[in-house]
């Protein structure tokens, strides 16, 4: 197990090295000249020298040499510095220290609801195969992973918001500060982050679970004449999960990948809504952070999940 987790760092220690390409070089390719879009503005009001601008390339280490440029950054990423934006003039570690825990909110409220619909619905069809239970299943699922999730939340903004006005269409309020409008708030956005991925996870469970069910094992428990309670709980289900724990992990990445649409949407301030706004404002600093940041999470997710494989399943060694 141990030599099993060091080449999964390794391997993860390549990847964050080339994402980290990826994103410097990436960026970089874009037309324009981040530090002009940002003083667009000030230029025309007040206008602004030519050796300020100098002065401003010098501080954020534009005039250095694009290799020298992504040492110096990958040297402060290792101090835990994640550099100045051009767009907000405030450290990146602090515009994503206040950000990432509404993000967080979110994603692990979606990350939980995925679980917890996603299995049961898949579970009571694959158990009730051929009934309604199973029809209305198969059918939910598909909408869910057919259906735009910008366009439902446009939809769930027109009906719950603007007709019916249930639940308010933008904004975030702490809970800390007013729960229940929290409660309120988060419903919609939730929802949408949760439901491609609930619609995925529901069908897999179905069909991992209705291959485990044929299994002879499973027959045996039968003819043992054990319920049927006893049976899925401690028998099917766990050996079921595998494949859907694998689906989980990358549904991580799909939660922090859906909350740059929702958080739009929604006009919540978290990651995802500040990632868009660096990227129209060209702030390749808060985007390289970002994409970063949230590459360790997935790649530290799928760490989790692989070396859960070994309690979910015995057979599973590692060599």
């Amino acid at each position: 197990m141990t030599t099993y987790i060091i080449r999964r760092l390794l391997i993860a220690l390549v990847i964050i090295v080339i994402v980290t390409l990826i994103v410097f070089f990436t960026i970089r390719l874009l037309p324009g000249d981040p530090l002009i879009i940002f003083l667009g503005n000030q230029a025309i009001q007040g206008g602004i020298s030519q050796t300020e601008l100098d002065n401003l390339r010098e501080f954020y280490g534009l005039n250095d040499p694009i290799m020298v440029q992504y040492g110096n950054w990958v040297w402060s990423i290792l101090q835990g510095d994640l550099g100045t934006s051009l767009y907000y003039h405030e450290d990146v570690g602090v515009l994503m220290g206040d950000r990432f825990p509404i993000t967080l909110h979110l994603g692990v409220l979606a990350f939980v609801i995925n679980i917890i619909v996603g299995v049961l619905m898949g579970v009571a069809a694959a158990i009730r195969r051929g009934t309604w239970i199973d029809s209305v299943t198969t059918a939910l699922a598909n909408i869910g992973i057919c259906i735009p999730v910008f366009w439902l939340a446009v939809l769930m903004m027109y009906f719950f918001g603007l007709q019916l006005g249930w639940l308010p269409i933008a904004g975030y309020t702490s809970p800390f500060e007013d729960f229940w409008l929290n409660t309120q708030q988060i419903v919609m956005p939730v929802f949408c982050m949760a439901v491609t991925m609930m619609a995925t996870t529901a069908r897999l469970s179905r069909s991992s679970m209705l291959e485990v069910t044929r299994q002879d094992y499973i027959r045996t428990a039968w003819s043992k004449g054990l319920r049927e309670r006893t049976i899925i709980a401690r028998h099917a289900l766990k050996n079921g999960l595998i494949p859907v724990i694998t689906l989980l992990g990358i549904g991580i990445g799909m939660v922090f990948a859906g909350s740059v649409f929702v958080e739009t949407i929604f006009a919540i301030p978290g990651i995802g809504r500040l990632l868009i706004t660096s990227i129209f404002a060209q702030d390749y600093v808060v985007i390289q952070s970002g994409t970063l940041v949230i590459a360790l999470i997935i790649l530290f997710s799928n760490l989790v999940v692989d070396i859960s494989y070994g309690w979910l399943d015995p057979r599973i060694r590692y060599g």
